[in-house]
């Protein structure tokens, strides 16, 4: 089967299949084993202390592939000027750049000279109409099913996809509730060019960071074991539902501002789950995608199975 698209010919891949930028999970060797597979692997930029760690996590992934990588750049999520961190990718000539979250206007701007490609990720057709005039090259679309933050009008991922298409003319890769060949062919046929996937690659063997009771919960729950915290602070995310987000609702519920909410909802917090495993003292985003996780295989075993999947579909159409 041919998987030729705008989004692989842009990215010069195999398959058009994007990996997330995975906050504080999202390094070396899952970043290498997805290009290996195929796809795009992506290292996340933010979540790094120091450009120098960027700079480190770019390299190793260089003496593990030859293949297109990229870095994601979560803006306005980690209260720090990002500006060190991206001057790091150009210089170690990283090929490609994505955004998640706040304004990428300054981003496009210190890329201009550069042969850089860039992703910007939205959640609204006004959003993706924005970043193809800042000249993004491609727009990856997250539906509300999506794990970690997401957009604010709650628009499914099957309204979302058609609606982008129509509205922009660069390619459009779609993101949220997508795990699994039958994902990937339900993307093409709305029109968009590729995915993206997030939760589905942290149950992987190559998510090395991500503790196993994190891994092990996303294979056991299922799509019904998501709440979206933080709507009231208007950036609102999806994540594992337990005790902790219970706390973070109920503070919401009382209408707590950020101060109240800061303690739950930090960086600190995030990794005290995704790292440590201490379920009742932290969160860990997921996407409503984990009722479709049954396993942990290599990125390699998930490539070739979703492949396969893909194509005996394609074989159904063809009849």
């Amino acid at each position: 089967m041919n998987w030729q698209t705008r989004v692989t010919d842009l990215l010069n891949i195999q398959y058009p299949i994007v990996q997330g930028g995975l906050a504080y999970l999202a390094y070396s060797e899952l970043a290498a084993a997805v290009s290996n597979a195929g796809g795009l692997g992506q290292i996340t930029a933010m979540s790094l202390g120091h450009p120098e760690k960027l700079r480190e996590e770019i390299r190793k992934v260089k003496q593990m592939t030859d293949k297109p990588f990229g870095v994601n750049f979560a803006i306005g999520q980690h209260g720090r000027s990002f500006a060190d961190f991206l001057q790091a990718a150009i210089e170690e000539d990283v090929p490609v750049i994505s955004m998640t979250g706040g304004n990428p206007a300054p981003i496009f701007e210190q890329l201009k000279g550069t042969s850089i490609k860039t992703l910007v990720l939205v959640a609204a057709r006004r959003q993706a109409v924005k970043a193809e005039e800042l000249g993004a090259d491609a727009v990856m679309v997250v539906g509300q099913e999506g794990g970690g933050h997401l957009g604010r009008d709650d628009i499914g991922t099957m309204v979302l996809i058609p609606q982008v298409v129509d509205a922009v003319s660069i390619p459009v890769i779609a993101s949220g509730g997508i795990g699994d060949g039958r994902g990937l062919m339900a993307a093409l046929s709305l029109g968009a060019e590729g995915i993206e996937m997030g939760t589905r690659f942290i149950a992987t063997k190559e998510c090395v960071h991500a503790n196993e009771r994190y891994k092990q919960r996303l294979v056991e729950g299922n799509e019904a074991d998501t709440v979206v915290i933080k709507r009231s602070l208007g950036s609102p995310g999806r994540a594992i539902a337990n005790t902790w987000t219970e706390k973070i609702l109920e503070i919401e519920k009382e209408d707590g501002g950020y101060e109240q909410l800061k303690h739950f909802i930090s960086g600190s917090a995030n990794i005290r789950y995704i790292y440590d495993g201490v379920e009742d003292e932290g969160f860990a985003w997921a996407g409503q995608v984990m009722g479709l996780i049954k396993d942990v295989p290599t990125v390699e075993e998930l490539f070739s199975r979703m492949i396969s999947d893909a194509e005996q579909i394609r074989k159904k159409w063809g009849k």
